[in-house]
């Protein structure tokens, strides 16, 4: 027999307190007294009562849930922090609602769930967005945060690394270490992130009168793979690699090892991102980590403010990154 569910009438009348009472308890800072919380989460305890956010979110309009938008799920750093959105929400009060964008622009379909459970905001990481989604999340007042990125046009908050910087700090990395023959492995050229960290690459290099070779890699460990081998046969003269993001890197460590050279004494390689995979004996990547714990922490600020009206307008925040050195890069310490 299913077990009858207990609901706020209920709780508030054994605890001897009003229902709207039970309601202010558990809704994230709203305003009770010490002793009446503490009455009626004991009572509600006792009697095996649990909340309906949904039901709570119709009456109050307030669903305190964050819809959250993803795209790159191989990629390992994503899945890091979709776990580390969801940790840090919680803290707070919230609630994700994840989607996984099958495309690279965001579809319609991908956010009527959005709408359907009345998101009070949105995170998207590597999804592009179109005009006409955007003013869906518009004329249904809901705040959008895009996430390491950032798309020409959109006037809603950006949280990024400055990739830019990233990208020149590791051509400059590279050439004080005295490489010269350069190649980089872009990600999705559609993506502010693979293309501003080319742009910051290529500059560095530039002043060397360097030009790099390009291949594309799409952010995959097999593209990764593909396109250092595709790279090393066009031009076996190579010393150093630049990939778009760690992934990519792994993938490239591979194909050069494939081909029976030596890392880092015959060729170089860097990636972006410190994935935990990057650390691994069999890769010892030196890579461009992002703070991605404070990347989280600004974006989650952000959004909340929007939805608390503190904030006045689009917040855009680049946060810097820095070098950790492992043992894929030949180095002359001087």
């Amino acid at each position: 027999m299913k077990k009858k569910q207990i609901n706020a009438i209920e709780v508030a009348k054994q605890a001897g307190v009003s229902q709207s009472t039970v309601s202010r308890v558990f809704t994230p800072g709203a305003s009770v007294s010490e002793k009446a919380r503490r009455r009626v989460l004991e009572t509600a305890k006792e009697l095996g009562y649990r909340p309906n956010a949904l039901a709570r979110g119709l009456i109050t309009n307030k669903t305190n849930i964050i819809g959250l938008v993803m795209r790159e799920i191989q990629n390992p750093f994503y899945p890091e922090v979709l776990e580390k959105f969801t940790k840090g929400l919680r803290k707070k009060g919230y609630q994700v609602l994840f989607v996984y964008a099958e495309k690279d622009e965001l579809q319609h379909d991908d956010i009527s769930q959005f709408l359907e459970y009345n998101v009070e905001g949105v995170i998207v990481t590597d999804a592009l967005l179109s005009s006409k989604v955007v003013s869906h999340f518009t004329e249904n007042n809901i705040p959008v945060l895009l996430f390491n990125r950032y798309a020409k046009d959109f006037s809603g908050h950006v949280v990024c690394c400055d990739n830019y910087s990233a990208g020149k700090k590791i051509g400059e990395y590279l050439l004080e270490n005295e490489h010269r023959q350069f190649a980089y492995i872009a990600g999705d050229t559609n993506t502010s992130t693979s293309r501003d960290r080319e742009r910051g690459f290529r500059e560095a290099l530039c002043h060397e009168g360097i030009e790099p070779k390009i291949e594309v890699g799409n952010y995959t460990y097999e593209g990764g793979y593909q396109a250092a081998l595709q790279l090393l046969k066009s031009d076996p003269q190579l010393d150093a690699i630049f990939c778009a993001n760690d992934i990519m890197a792994l993938g490239a460590v591979d194909a050069v090892k494939s081909l029976g050279l030596t890392i880092p004494k015959d060729v170089s390689i860097m990636g972006v991102d410190d994935i935990v995979m990057a650390s691994l004996p069999p890769y010892s990547l030196t890579t461009w980590q992002q703070p991605v714990d404070e990347m989280i922490e600004a974006s989650i600020n952000i959004l909340l403010g929007e939805i608390s009206g503190e904030n006045e307008g689009p917040v855009s925040i680049l946060l810097p990154g820095k070098l950790i050195e492992r043992h894929s890069v030949s180095t002359f310490k001087k």
